[in-house]
């Protein structure tokens, strides 16, 4: 069981991810293409062409767990641009609560708990 608390660091990878991947190929991602360590604890957040799917990847200490979520109907609507060049981006967890359930982050009203993070 993954637990998300206001202090679980949340990385969002902006560019769209093949997910034939696995595991390993998610890991490469984030090692070699984010610049960041698979191994850190972050959940890694990753969406694929047709917005339909987002991915998790976590380390929790003895391995890594792969979380899916497909939509029944309709896309992911939310997701920041990459404007700015970058390919991923640090989010709040409670902004990963709300692209879980196909929400607008910045439109969501949050308790002071998950914002002071």
């Amino acid at each position: 069981m993954l637990a998300i608390s206001p202090t679980t660091k949340v990385f969002l990878c902006l560019e769209n991810v093949d997910f034939r991947k696995g595991i390993d190929g998610l890991r490469a991602i984030c090692k070699e293409i984010l610049d960041e360590d698979p191994f850190s604890g972050t959940i890694f957040v990753f969406r694929n062409r047709k917005r339909q799917l987002i991915r998790l990847l976590v380390y929790d200490g003895q391995g890594f767990w792969v979380c899916t979520k497909r939509l029944s109907e309709g896309k992911f609507n939310w997701w920041p641009d990459n404007q700015n060049r970058s390919l991923g981006t640090n989010i709040r967890a409670c902004d990963l609560q709300a692209l879980i359930w196909n929400g607008n982050p910045d439109r969501a009203n949050f308790s002071k708990e998950w914002k002071k993070v």
